[in-house]
């Protein structure tokens, strides 16, 4: 059973950090790139971040560049999402995701990856 499992998420003053991971299991994702999607209440899930299987390719939403940073550690199977300078618009259940696909259409594949994690729960206060 194919299984994504985010982790690190809580909750954090503006202008703090936090660092999400998400550990794949379940079969290889060799080839695989993940991403992170995020999703505020009210709102339509949108892309954050991407990074390709061999992590020498990443792509960001506009609203994180500059703040948070995507890794991958493909001998722990494990993704990372490091995010700096929070702010309050940024809370939101973060979800990670997997596909065999490039970083530029997984940041359009905001429902269709193949696997999804459960989500965790950001919350930045003001």
């Amino acid at each position: 059973q194919v299984q994504l499992v985010e982790s690190g998420g809580g909750l954090v003053q503006a202008g703090g950090s936090l660092r999400l991971s998400c550990a794949a299991s379940g079969r290889t994702f060799s080839g695989y790139a993940m991403g992170w999607f995020r999703q505020a209440p009210g709102k339509e899930r949108e892309f954050v971040a991407a990074i390709s299987w061999s992590g020498q390719v990443t792509k960001y939403a506009d609203s994180v560049k500059g703040r948070f940073t995507i890794s991958r550690d493909n001998g722990k199977n494990t993704a990372y999402l490091h995010m700096d300078n929070l702010k309050p618009e940024d809370t939101a259940v973060y979800y990670c995701a997997a596909d065999q696909t490039t970083t530029q259409s997984m940041s359009i594949m905001v429902y269709q990856a193949e696997y999804w994690g459960q989500g965790t729960q950001v919350t930045v206060s003001s």
